[in-house]
């Protein structure tokens, strides 16, 4: 069942994007479906449709734990 119409984050787009450069051996084309969602994403926080954040994880794109601290 749909959740309804969500917008592309850049976060979205980011995850996109590296799985299509690992399936492709690190390249990306342009027109292909990431660099489209790519320029969604930005076209969204642009416009303030999206903060930036993505549909999964903390939003923050710190990959560490809130507990840590890195200087």
């Amino acid at each position: 069942m749909s959740k309804g119409k969500s917008h592309m984050t850049t976060q979205d787009a980011a995850r996109i994007q590296s799985s299509e450069a690992r399936a492709h051996g690190g390249g990306v084309s342009s027109g292909s479906f990431a660099a489209r969602a790519q320029s969604a994403a930005a076209r969204n926080a642009s416009t303030g449709k999206v903060s930036g954040g993505g549909s999964k994880g903390s939003g923050d794109g710190d990959a560490h734990p809130p507990s840590l601290s890195y200087s």
